[in-house]
């Protein structure tokens, strides 16, 4: 019987970060999939751990105050030959990483922590099926004014329910109008902090003058109209949720301030030596790359990775056609005070539409065609002149020109695998999309019978 209990047990994996946001995405996320955790803020801790206790897996971030997570590889090779383990690493460290390999490391993860990746890393390390279907957990309702329809979004909003869980920071990328905004609303309201504060900031909004005020307070008299005591949003934002929009419209002095609240949760009002503390969870977001940002010296490389513990992307309009129209729908019970429909030319016209200002160009669309209808049925009419006249120019796609445009797009994705030697992330890069929606277009191949040799 006792035999019996050893082979099922579930691996016991053992954590090893000083980041506690880091580590208690690791942990909800490890134990969603069943796997038993161990957490260790310290390389010296795990080492204490490892001569206690024995473990299947050990993750460790490279980058840790004291002991470094490759000198704790090293001297756990000491004692423990074959325990298999997997460094998290910043794209920096990756030289580094891949030389641990040569030290007994099994592999590594660069981050921002890819959820399927890690899961198919640690199956594989202890050996469990890889056939076992991903678990993200039971989903949660979501709101009213929110339509998923599509695989895409359906997706990421289970990630959501899972990531929520955790006090991880979160960097939500996608284009402007996609929703990012609606992504940390769900963070905040799925998380244990949803009775405390949600506080926004628009760092574009806000002059640079006046931002680091915003941000984290003054006292009175710090500078000129300075004529009270300001709370800054940081304080405000205590024991729940800061949401940091356009973060890479913030400048190389604020950011530099960030980073150290981000850090150790201190900071300083301006004009005051005394600190204050807060365990805020930050949330960011931005519509530009910030790796690219980073390249050209625009963003420091330090808070990108404090940031990005894990990304999320929210997916432009157009490649989740499936909730145009669920979204028109919605905004036109939120416009319309009687039961106005759209007419099956308007639809059309809609589902064809490229949406260049996402989500939030389809509001301000359906908004508009509600006030300058005299009926309850929106017509092409109501529509702005771009929307007629796209549609005139680019009549949507006969039954018989789809499957050629999807012969196409698949012939064009495969080659782009193939070049990238079947690395998903370089080739959704390449191909200028998300890598949950290259998944997602891969997954749709194999449905219709297409093989993908990799």
């Amino acid at each position: 019987m006792a035999l019996d209990e050893r082979k099922t047990a579930p691996p016991r994996i053992l954590v090893v970060d000083d980041d506690a946001g880091q580590r208690s995405l690791l942990d909800s996320f490890l134990r969603s999939q069943s796997f038993v955790t161990t957490l260790a803020d310290s390389g010296e801790r795990a080492l204490e751990l490892l001569a206690k206790e024995k473990f299947s897996l050990m993750i460790s971030d490279v980058r840790m105050t004291g002991l470094s997570g490759l000198e704790t590889l090293r001297r756990l090779r000491e004692q423990h030959f074959t325990l298999p383990v997997l460094l998290v690493t910043a794209y920096a460290d990756i030289r580094e990483a891949v030389g641990a390999m040569r030290d007994g490391a099994l592999n590594y993860l660069a981050k921002p922590i890819d959820l399927d990746e890690l899961l198919a890393t640690v199956r594989q390390a202890t050996g469990l099926a890889a056939t076992t279907p991903l678990n993200l957990g039971a989903e949660k309702k979501l709101p009213p004014h929110i339509a998923a329809h599509s695989p895409l979004m359906t997706t990421l909003f289970q990630d959501i329910a899972l990531i929520a869980a955790s006090d991880t920071r979160v960097f939500i990328t996608g284009e402007s109008g996609v929703g990012k905004e609606v992504v940390a609303d769900l963070l905040h309201a799925w998380s244990a902090r949803a009775n405390g504060p949600l506080v926004k900031v628009n760092c574009a909004a806000i002059p640079e003058t006046l931002l680091e005020s915003e941000l984290f307070g003054h006292e009175k008299g710090a500078f000129t109209g300075a004529t009270a005591q300001r709370i800054g949003r940081f304080e405000e934002a205590k024991g729940g949720t800061i949401f940091l929009d356009e973060i890479a419209e913030m400048s190389p002095a604020l950011q530099a301030r960030l980073l150290r609240v981000t850090q150790d949760g201190k900071f300083q009002r301006v004009g005051s030596n005394r600190e204050i503390h807060t365990d805020a969870r930050v949330l960011a977001a931005s519509n530009r790359n910030l790796e690219d940002e980073v390249k050209a010296g625009r963003f420091r490389e330090d808070l990108f990775y404090r940031l990005n513990v894990v990304e999320l992307n929210v997916p432009p309009l157009r490649e989740r056609r499936e909730d145009i129209l669920p979204l028109a729908n919605l905004f036109l019970k939120e416009f319309s005070p009687g039961n106005a429909q759209l007419s099956a030319a308007t639809t059309a016209i809609l589902e064809n539409y490229a949406w260049p200002g996402n989500v939030r160009e389809l509001r301000n669309v359906i908004e508009r065609a509600v006030l300058v209808s005299r009926s309850e049925v929106i017509l092409p009419e109501h529509l702005p002149t771009r929307l007629q006249t796209t549609a005139i120019s680019q009549p949507p796609a006969t039954i018989n020109e789809t499957p050629q445009l999807e012969a196409i797009e698949r012939d064009a994705i495969l080659a782009a695998l193939k070049e990238h030697h079947f690395n998903r992330t370089e080739t959704a890069k390449a191909l200028g999309i998300s890598r949950r929606t290259l998944l997602y277009k891969l997954q749709r191949f194999r449905n219709s019978g297409f093989i993908i040799n990799e």
